[in-house]
C-alpha cells in the first residue's frame, strides 16, 4: 500500500489526526526563514506530548532541513527522536552520511528546460541518492525556493522515475488530485503540505481525505 507523509505540522492535535488517519510518516519543518519553521524547542514541545498521547510506535517522525550544520541537525534528530532527516537544500553527498537518521534526499525537477534532459538530470540525482542507500522525495523545482511551492511537475517523469527506484512524490498534491497522482506516476508514496491547509492552517478534514485518498488509489 502507498506511503504517505503529512508535512509541514506545527502542532500535537494535527499530528494526532494525521496518525489516527493512517498516514505513516509525519514531517516537521527545521528550514530557516519558511512560513512552517518551528524552533527545536516547540519541536520538542509538539513532539513530546504527541508521544505522550499516541503512545509507542506509529508513523516515522520527519525532520526537514536545508543547508544548515550538520551538528545542528544531528542535535535536532536526537532531541526530538526524528527517524528521517529530509535534506532540501544543496547539501554534499559526503555530508548526507553522517546525519544520525535516515535521509530523504529531495530533489527538485525542473521544467524550465526539454523534458528528456530534465529527466536525465532526475535520474542521475536519483541514481546517486539510492546508491548511498538513501530515500528519493520529488518536487517541483522553483527558482529562489527550497520546495514547499504547492505546485505539481510533470507526473510523467516521476512515472519513468518509479520504474527503476522508489520515490516519494510531492509538489501540488491534494485529496483531489493525489488519486490520479498515484495512478500516473506510481511511487512509492506521496507528501503533501499546503495540499492539506485551509488559509495557511492543517485542515483536520483534508488530512483526512488525504490519507483515504492516497490509500484507496488504485495501483494497477
Amino acid at each position: 500500500m502507498i506511503i504517505v507523509k503529512i508535512c509541514g505540522l506545527r502542532d500535537t492535535e494535527h499530528a494526532l489526526i494525521a496518525a489516527e488517519s493512517g498516514a505513516d510518516l509525519l514531517g516537521f519543518n527545521f528550514v530557516e526563514g519558511v512560513r512552517r519553521q518551528l524552533t527545536e524547542a516547540a519541536a520538542f514541545d509538539v513532539i513530546s506530548a504527541y508521544r505522550d498521547r499516541h503512545g509507542v510506535g506509529g508513523p516515522g517522525l520527519v525532520g526537514l532541513f536545508a543547508n544548515q550544520p550538520l551538528e545542528f541537525v544531528n542535535r535536532v534528530v536526537r532531541q526530538c527522536g526524528m527517524d528521517y532527516a529530509q535534506l532540501c537544500g544543496d547539501e554534499p553527498l559526503e555530508y548526507w552520511g553522517d546525519v544520525d537518521a535516515t535521509v530523504i534526499r529531495q530533489i527538485r525537477v525542473r521544467d524550465d528546460i526539454e523534458r528528456q534532459e530534465a529527466l536525465a538530470k532526475v535520474l542521475t540525482a536519483v541514481g546517486e541518492a539510492v546508491s548511498g542507500g538513501h530515500i528519493v522525495l520529488l518536487d517541483k523545482h522553483q527558482a529562489g525556493a527550497l520546495g514547499g511551492t504547492g505546485k505539481s511537475f510533470d507526473w510523467t517523469i516521476a512515472e519513468q522515475v518509479a520504474r527503476d527506484y522508489d520515490i516519494l512524490l510531492a509538489g501540488g498534491l491534494d485529496p483531489e488530485n493525489v488519486s490520479d497522482a498515484i495512478s500516473i506516476a506510481r511511487p512509492w508514496g506521496v507528501d503533501v503540505s499546503s495540499g492539506v491547509e485551509t488559509d495557511g492552517a492543517k485542515d483536520a478534514s483534508k488530512i483526512r481525505a488525504f490519507v483515504e485518498a492516497a490509500k484507496t488509489a488504485d495501483l494497477g
